[in-house]
């Protein structure tokens, strides 16, 4: 899983049609202190996030797949499966 913000939407007028009522956001990963790095990825989101907001993303084809369409199967690598209220680091 990664620690992400999400920075954008992407939008796509044609689509297979297991991605159908499904959004695709553009997400920057950060470091838990709210650092942004450098990977960049699309992931389909399942929890109604919005830009800005900061977000769990799983990345493994099964559970992503499952997470963003209720379907296992959908080539899909990257889902959005929580929006973070904060992160609390242990000293």
């Amino acid at each position: 899983m990664l620690l992400a913000r999400v920075i954008g939407n992407v939008v796509a007028t044609q689509k297979n049609q297991r991605y159908e009522g499904t959004r695709a956001m553009l997400c920057r990963q950060i470091t838990p202190e709210g650092e942004d790095m450098a990977y960049t990825c699309i992931a389909l989101d399942s929890v109604n996030s919005g830009e800005g907001d900061i977000v769990i993303i799983a990345q493994e084809g099964w559970s992503a797949s499952t997470a963003a369409t209720g379907k296992p199967g959908a080539a899909i690598d990257s889902a959005i499966v929580g929006v973070v209220d904060y992160v609390d680091l242990l000293d």
